[in-house]
C-alpha cells in the first residue's frame, strides 16, 4: 500500500454500495440499517489500518535512518556543534611539548662569550642580574645552554635519539622534538653550579648550592623552573632548566592557552 498516496476516504464509500443493492431493497426500510452499518465498519477498518500502517512506518524509519557522525554537513536548525575548540594545549603538541616560535637574530645577545650562548635582551639582562646576585651570596650560576635554533635542535633530537635506540617518545621525555623546544625562543637556559660542574644536566643538581638559591631566589628575576617533579607535560624532571617570563611577550608564550590555574597562596 502506497502510504504517501492515502485520502483519508474509504475504498467503498456508502453510494458504491448503494449502486450494488437492487433498487427493490434500497426502498425498503428493513434494508435501511444495513446500508448505514456496512460504510462504518469498513470506515473504522480503515481508519485502523492506516493507524497500524503508519507505526510499522515509523519504525521503519528510525530504525533504518543513518545515524548523524564527526562528518555530518547537515545539522537541523535548532542543533548546536559540539566539536571542541581547538587550541595550543592539545592540538599542536607533540609528544607532550607545545610548539614554540625561533626568537629573531635582532633580539639575542650573548650571556657567555666564551661559549657563545646566547637569549633575548630582556631574559639576558636578567639573567646575568641573578648570575651577580648568586655570586655576592657565594654561589657560581654557569649558564649552559641558552638559545638553539631549530636545526641546532634537530641534530640534538634525531641523532642522540638513534645513538641510544631511542623511540621518538623516549627521547621526548629528555629533549623536546624540533620547532617545541623552550630554547628556541630565546627565553630559556640550562644552569649548572660551577663549584660543582659533575651536575651539570643531571637530576643530582638539585643538591647542589645553586640550585637552593634559585629555588629561592629566581622568581625575583622572573625565572622559574619548566620540568618540575612530576609536571603536567610529562616530561622529565629538569631542575637544571630554567625559563624567563619576566615581559608580556614572554608571559604568552609560556602560559596562553593551557587552562593552568593561578598559583594557591597561604594566607
Amino acid at each position: 500500500m502506497n502510504k504517501a498516496g492515502f485520502s483519508g476516504k474509504p475504498q467503498n464509500s456508502s453510494n458504491d454500495l448503494g449502486d450494488d443493492i437492487p433498487v427493490a431493497v434500497r426502498d425498503t426500510p428493513v434494508a435501511a440499517p444495513k446500508i448505514w452499518l456496512q460504510p462504518r465498519i469498513i470506515l473504522i477498518g480503515g481508519i485502523a489500518g492506516f493507524v497500524l500502517l503508519a507505526l510499522i512506518g515509523s519504525f521503519l524509519f528510525f530504525v533504518t535512518a543513518p545515524k548523524k557522525t564527526a562528518d555530518s554537513q547537515l545539522l537541523p536548525a535548532t542543533s548546536t556543534p559540539t566539536t571542541p575548540t581547538a587550541s595550543n594545549n592539545s592540538s599542536d603538541t607533540v609528544l607532550g611539548h607545545f610548539p614554540y616560535p625561533e626568537a629573531p637574530e635582532s633580539e639575542l645577545v650573548t650571556i657567555s662569550a666564551n661559549r657563545g650562548i646566547r637569549m633575548r635582551k630582556a631574559a639576558a639582562q636578567k639573567f646575568e642580574e641573578m648570575v651577580a646576585a648568586a655570586r655576592s651570596s657565594g654561589v657560581i650560576l654557569v649558564p649552559i645552554s641558552g638559545f638553539r635554533s631549530v636545526k641546532d635542535q634537530e641534530q640534538l633530537f634525531f641523532a642522540v635519539s638513534a645513538q641510544r635506540n631511542q623511540t621518538p617518545a623516549q627521547r621526548a621525555a629528555l629533549s623536546a622534538p624540533p620547532g617545541h623546544s623552550e630554547h628556541h625562543t630565546g627565553y630559556a637556559v640550562d644552569v649548572g653550579d660551577g663549584a660543582v660542574p659533575a651536575t651539570n644536566l643531571q637530576t643530582n643538581f638539585d643538591n647542589t648550592k645553586a640550585y637552593r638559591w634559585l629555588q629561592a631566589n629566581a622568581a625575583r628575576f622572573s625565572f622559574e623552573m619548566s620540568f618540575p617533579k612530576d609536571n603536567a607535560q610529562g616530561v622529565s624532571y629538569e631542575p637544571w632548566h630554567w625559563r624567563f617570563v619576566g615581559d608580556r611577550n614572554s608571559l604568552e608564550m609560556f602560559y596562553k592557552a593551557r587552562n593552568l590555574k593561578p598559583a594557591k597562596i597561604s594566607p
